[in-house]
């Protein structure tokens, strides 16, 4: 663990990002995040990839101001104008979010990998984090779940691009008007749900926090035909991963299939938050107005052992 008065966030926390506080109003926030290919066209994955490494700042409840790309490239097996199609599809997704990208750095790989070092900024005051979760908060998701099943989909030839290109839309789409919308009603606890899934991720807010949760199945929302690939045995391995390790959730009537949903791998997931049962209306009404792919009240958070998850069939639990 980091002792310095001037980090308000490093990696013993588990948060999405690193904060270092530079004045009483102003902190800096630092995140990497790069990955291997995970759609075929590489305008596309690039893009991806640069709305994937800009949510863990907005998951901060951060503003990206600049990134540097990160390159693993195989130079003898692809071409270069392929990597150009990539970084343009990053640029075009930094340009949305008004983060200018400046550089960075490219090695020969065998494998091509992509994705980026992110800086932001954040009031102090005003970050969220995974600690800050209450008793009584519910917890509201910002994009549907699934992206791992469809993605797997994919590389089986179980799907083709164009059946993918709901789930690359909301893989490319940016957090910001989520975490916009969830500082301005004074959300303080949220992350964002990538690759250990939404179990992982809400896990990680409930040991920080000292809580348990509640969780109804069938508020989740989730893509179409996720379920039913799932029942196949369409899941990544990843995903198969993160259920084993759920190893403190009390599943009440919920099948396998939407078990591993419940533990999907994601790639530029929604963001989970945390908000106070007063301001969940405003909040709602936020983010329909800011246009986020999903606004769906899952759960709440609730006193209990740190980190056990009761899902059942529908949240609010019928007493």
């Amino acid at each position: 663990m980091v002792e310095d008065p001037r980090v308000l966030v490093e990696a013993a926390s588990r948060d999405d990002a690193a904060v270092f506080r530079i004045s009483d109003d102003r902190a800096l926030v630092a995140t990497t995040d790069f990955f291997t290919p995970i759609v075929d066209d590489p305008f596309a994955w690039g893009a991806i990839a640069c709305a994937n490494a800009l949510s863990d700042v907005y998951a901060m409840g951060g503003t990206p101001l600049f990134a540097l790309n990160l390159v693993g490239w195989p130079r003898d097996t692809l071409p270069l104008s392929m990597l150009g199609e990539v970084l343009d599809g990053a640029a075009a997704v930094a340009g949305e979010a008004g983060c200018l990208i400046l550089g960075g750095h490219t090695v020969d790989d065998p494998e091509p990998k992509y994705g980026l070092a992110v800086i932001g900024e954040v009031h102090p005051d005003r970050m969220m984090t995974t600690a800050a979760g209450r008793s009584g908060d519910e917890l509201i998701l910002t994009k549907p779940l699934g992206t791992g099943i469809l993605t797997t989909a994919l590389k089986q030839g179980r799907l083709d691009e164009a059946e993918l290109a709901e789930a690359t839309e909301i893989m490319r789409g940016l957090n910001a008007g989520a975490s916009r919308v969830a500082v301005a009603h004074g959300v303080r606890a949220a992350t964002d749900v990538t690759g250990f899934g939404l179990l992982g991720h809400l896990g990680n807010i409930l040991e920080q926090s000292g809580l348990a949760a509640e969780v109804g199945y069938e508020n989740l929302p989730v893509m179409a035909n996720v379920v039913a690939l799932a029942a196949e045995g369409v899941v990544p391995g990843g995903t198969r991963r993160n259920l084993l390790a759920a190893d403190q959730v009390t599943w009440q009537d919920i099948d396998e299939a939407e078990r591993l949903v419940c533990a999907d791998a994601q790639t530029s997931g929604g963001l989970l938050l945390a908000v106070s049962p007063g301001a969940v209306d405003e909040l709602m009404a936020g983010l329909a107005e800011a246009g986020t792919f999903a606004a769906a009240r899952i759960g709440r958070l609730v006193d209990g052992p740190p980190g056990a998850v009761d899902i059942r069939r529908r949240y609010p639990f019928a007493e």
